[in-house]
């Protein structure tokens, strides 16, 4: 059992060709059995072999309908210890074969993990396939120190310096390449980049002597912390964005450090190939931006108020001023309603819902008093105003990345005199890993949704008699 363990999720036992095969088909059998249940369970829908391999999410979200959100958020956790396994195994698996380890980072990337795979498959156990990972403290033979300085510092913390600023200038210059040269916001900033920055840290920081895996890593961390902060300092985000993305950033980090980390310290030299995994990051970014294209998502937030929908249609088209809201998290800058005023009647009327960051324009396009009232959205502020020490910060995400195309509201008449009014948005957001951040995006449209149909109910319902 122990040796399976070492095999399948360890870095340090080899990873000869016929374990890599029988244990991925194995597990590929049993993954796709795995998530074949949680999809009919929540969907009553069964995917087919050939439609579970296409990555793509959309195909993906096609097949199996209008399924809750927390299949997929199921999905995604339940994918993680796999996705440790085939890259652990990958990585290990090309050292066997006799090529560059970072060749088994390739099973992360989609399409090329189905490329990488057959090609880890084909290639036999070679003599010159070495994978032996230095115990910690030894040395490193021409390895050679890249913080060769006048300054006397211990060669820790010469290495531990030139690793954190090789990871932190990566960083900023993937930064600005995809976000301020080619406006994504995708798996090229979010996933490849931090992967990366934990590589380089760990090279770097393990390229003369072998170090302990826990400071690696953690060393990897402050990398990622200091590229975050200094995001801060210069006014190019804010806390709350910072700190909405650190989690995910942390950990992908974490996990390229510990690869980096095995494969510095296997015996070969990973010079080239690091560079060659560095150089290619603009690549991937300029692809993604070729090809970016959001999916539109719906959110529906569901109130029943103590009146017939012929006393609640007047409040929906237009309503008068919220009071202040009370709630923490918009006190960090989160737009929030304020009023909303309707120019003209029937279909082309022209809506204006006031938020504190500015006004949606929403011209009218379904107009049927007192069901019915559906709207595009043709001009729309910020969804935030950045909490940050600095007065005016400029997040190139606060607009064009989370987008409203339009919305609804329908008044159901319910017994007794009875309405249920349902408020949905639909939107669309173009930022990496989509699923982590709708998570975020669905609060807020729900608390936003809330706020409004709470005060449509308030105006609405008569108000209560003393006595």
């Amino acid at each position: 059992m122990t040796k399976t363990m070492a095999l399948l999720v360890g870095l340090r036992a080899r990873v000869p060709r016929r374990p890599y095969i029988a244990w991925g088909l194995g597990l590929a059998v049993f993954k796709f059995l795995l998530d074949t249940a949680v999809v009919y369970g929540f969907s009553h829908r069964v995917w087919s072999p050939l439609g579970y391999v296409v990555p793509s999410l959309t195909l993906r979200r096609a097949a199996v309908g209008d399924a809750p959100e927390a299949m997929h958020v199921l999905l995604i956790v339940l994918a993680l210890p796999f996705l440790w396994i085939g890259l652990s195994m990958s990585v290990r698996r090309a050292a066997d074969a006799g090529r560059s380890p970072w060749l088994g980072v390739g099973f992360l990337i989609p399409i090329v993990s189905y490329l990488t795979i057959l090609y880890l498959c084909v290639q036999p156990t070679r003599d010159t396939g070495r994978w032996q990972p230095a115990a910690v403290g030894a040395p490193r033979p021409g390895g050679g120190d890249p913080a060769q300085s006048s300054v006397e510092l211990p060669s820790r913390v010469r290495s531990a310096l030139f690793g954190v600023l090789a990871s932190f200038a990566l960083g900023v210059a993937m930064l600005g390449l995809s976000v301020y040269g080619l406006g994504v916001y995708g798996q090229a900033l979010f996933f490849a980049t931090p992967f990366a920055m934990g590589a380089t840290t760990a090279v770097v920081y393990n390229r003369r002597v072998t170090r302990r895996l826990s400071d690696t890593v953690g060393l990897a961390a402050v990398a990622a912390l200091l590229t975050g902060s200094a995001l801060l300092l210069f006014a190019l985000e804010g806390v709350l964005c910072l700190a909405m993305a650190m989690p995910i950033a942390l950990i992908i980090t974490s996990v390229g450090a510990a690869v980096g980390r095995a494969i510095v310290t296997s015996g070969r030299e990973p010079g080239m190939a690091t560079g060659f995994m560095v150089a290619i990051l603009p690549v991937f970014a300029v692809g993604e931006a070729r090809l970016a294209a959001p999916e539109p998502h719906d959110v529906t937030t569901t109130i029943e108020i103590a009146a017939p929908p012929d006393k609640v249609w007047p409040h929906v088209i237009g309503f008068s001023d919220l009071p202040e809201p009370p709630e923490w998290e918009y006190k960090l800058g989160i737009a929030y309603p304020m009023r909303a005023r309707i120019h003209g009647e029937g279909v082309g009327a022209v809506r204006r819902c006031e938020f504190s960051t500015g006004a949606f324009v929403e011209p009218i396009t379904v107009w049927d008093p007192p069901r019915r009232l559906a709207f595009d959205v043709t001009q729309q502020p910020p969804a935030m105003t950045e909490w940050s020490p600095f007065h005016d910060v400029k997040a190139p995400h606060v607009e064009g990345y989370m987008t409203s195309r339009g919305g609804e509201f329908r008044l159901v008449a319910l017994p007794g005199g009875r309405t249920r009014l349902e408020g949905t948005t639909h939107y669309a957001i173009a930022i990496y890993p989509e699923l982590y951040w709708r998570v975020y995006a669905e609060l807020l449209l729900h608390g936003i949704h809330t706020r409004v149909l709470d005060h449509i109910k308030a105006l609405s319902e008569p108000a209560p008699t003393g006595g």
